[in-house]
């Protein structure tokens, strides 16, 4: 009989998740906004039976342990009342049976947050920064933004915390603070990226601004920034009172005063751990230049930032919890690849290709000649869509749902901006690079295999890489070791061949309206919506019988 414990985890907050665990295997873990194409889906009550369980399989067995992440110090319970409420039959549906005798708790996020980087990190030892975007809200009303501990296997040793203030106005911390900024710039959800990538087109001591005031754990934010963010009309990206300068000036300031605070933090927390290493995680950690000079210019030997650092990865956080606490078990889980959502079927894929007449599908005799065929269209200027596998947890498309393109070409980056993903013209793209042969093109500290450093690109190749060399000379990459997906390994190693360069552009398969695609049928609608000239499913390679033109 298999006792392997079956355990869910489940983030209900901002950027809802679910992760299901047999023993320290990853079934899946997926965000909630990849199945209803609303990004940053918050959680709410009715998720389980409305959007998880229709859609995840592998609930067919019973849960032993269920663990949620919560806000406060309080028990959120959110599913632990949904099932409460349907054995009492206040509902009548039995959606949530699966749960019944599943030993339960619930956990806070930042916790999760801990769990969910530290365990599943190559270290046996190590400090756990955690910064939050806009913080946790507590019981009395105040925001966790930040806290800081000391881990190992056995134990978590919290060394410090952050509570924030009781409005954005008055709010204090580093993601708070860089929150605040983002929404002077760009107003709205998750464009906190579009500050980073504006900053190096600025001077960070145009508008006079000062540093963070930095005391221990708890950073504070200068009169004079308040003062300055509140002036919409000046610094809102795009509109008619706002010069490009202005708002560039201003993302500078910002990105230098956010990685001065963050190295003055690891300088504290190096001081009170002495450890080498350091898991950072938390919705600020996807700043790749910050992360880039923390392992450049910090105290700590070696850095992790997990692929999903953000509230989503805390799904995953609680059920490691759950695995080591409820069920007693050790976790072998390593992040060793990022691609953890539920596979695709083959019938789907081929159910998303039936009948379509405006579309050209070939099936290449095997991955060899996949790869040859989407390399003559790379080499040929045109840009491909790759949509293989399992989906990526985190918010980078990492090889299973990306668009890939020459990144020799400068056009390429203006063209797939403007055309594809119909964002600002200022916004860079990625390389992805074989691991072995990454250190001859960047000035690299470590492997970056989930696109959370940006690393300066050695001069002498910088023309070969136009493409993906950001206005600053640097470039957030990905590496591609040797043990690493086959596909992207061939790809690699056969554009190499063809061009001497081992490095391809890579960017996200989604546009700026939806998340990552999730289904065969997304891959397919998002590949007509967009002028892309391929879109490889293994085994399939599709084209369209109207190519688009060619980018200039």
């Amino acid at each position: 009989m298999d006792d392997t414990p079956v355990v869910l985890g489940i983030n209900r907050r901002r950027h809802a998740s679910v992760c299901l665990m047999h023993g320290s295997h990853v079934q899946w873990a997926i965000q909630k906004e990849r199945l209803t194409r609303h990004k940053h889906h918050p959680g709410e009550p009715g998720d389980m039976g409305a959007f998880y369980l229709p859609r995840l399989s592998g609930l067919e067995r019973p849960l032993d342990v269920l663990v949620e992440c919560h806000a406060s110090g309080g028990v959120a319970n959110g599913v632990a009342n949904e099932i409460a409420s349907e054995e009492a039959g206040s509902n009548g549906d039995s959606t949530l049976s699966f749960a019944r005798g599943a030993r339960r708790a619930s956990i806070p996020q930042h916790l999760a947050q801990v769990v969910g980087a530290f365990h599943p990190s190559p270290f046996r030892e190590a400090a756990v920064m955690v910064v939050g975007g806009r913080g946790s809200p507590g019981a009395d009303g105040r925001r966790e933004v930040a806290s800081c501990h000391r881990v190992d296997r056995e134990r978590i040793a919290c060394i410090g915390r952050q509570l924030g203030g009781d409005g954005d106005r008055h709010a204090a911390g580093l993601g708070m603070f860089y929150a605040r900024l983002t929404q002077a710039l760009f107003p709205g959800q998750g464009n906190e990226g579009k500050v980073a990538d504006l900053a190096p087109y600025g001077d960070p001591h145009a508008l006079g601004l000062p540093h963070l005031g930095v005391d221990g754990m708890q950073v504070t934010i200068p009169q004079a920034w308040p003062v300055l963010l509140d002036n919409a009309e000046r610094f809102r990206f795009g509109s008619p009172k706002a010069s490009f300068t202005d708002c560039a000036n201003l993302a500078a300031a910002g990105q230098r005063a956010f990685e001065e605070a963050l190295l003055a933090l690891a300088h504290w927390l190096h001081g009170r751990t002495g450890l080498d290493d350091l898991c950072l995680t938390g919705g600020a950690a996807l700043n790749g230049a910050a992360n880039a000079r923390l392992l450049r210019e910090g105290p700590f030997r070696r850095v992790f930032v997990p692929p999903a650092p953000g509230a989503a990865g805390a799904a995953l956080g609680c059920a490691i919890h759950g695995l080591l606490e409820l069920a007693g078990r050790s976790v072998d889980f390593r992040w060793t690849h990022d691609y953890l959502g539920p596979a695709p079927q083959l019938a789907d894929i081929e159910a998303a290709l039936d009948g379509a007449s405006d579309l050209i599908v070939e099936h290449p005799r095997g991955r060899d000649a996949l790869c040859a065929r989407m390399l003559d269209l790379l080499c040929s200027g045109r840009v491909v869509a790759l949509y293989q596998g399992r989906s990526e947890f985190g918010p980078r498309g990492l090889g299973h749902r990306s668009i890939l393109a020459d990144p020799r070409r400068e056009r390429m980056r203006d063209w797939i901006n403007v055309r594809v993903k119909e964002r600002e013209w200022f916004r860079p793209f990625s390389p992805m690079v074989a691991e072995e042969r990454a250190s001859q093109y960047f000035d690299l500290g470590a492997p970056s295999p989930f696109m959370q450093f940006a690393f300066p690109v050695r001069s002498s190749v910088m023309p070969l890489l136009a493409a993906v060399t950001h206005v600053d000379g640097s470039a957030r990459l990905q590496t591609v070791g040797p043990s690493d997906d086959p596909v992207l390994r061939a790809l690699l190693a056969g554009f190499e061949v063809r061009t001497g360069v081992p490095v391809l552009l890579n960017a996200s398969l989604s546009d700026r309206h939806e998340p990552l695609v999730e289904t065969p049928q997304e891959a397919v609608a998002i590949f007509r919506r967009l002028p892309l000239h391929g879109l490889a499913m293994p085994p399939y390679l599709v084209m369209k019988r109207h190519e688009p033109g060619l980018p200039a």
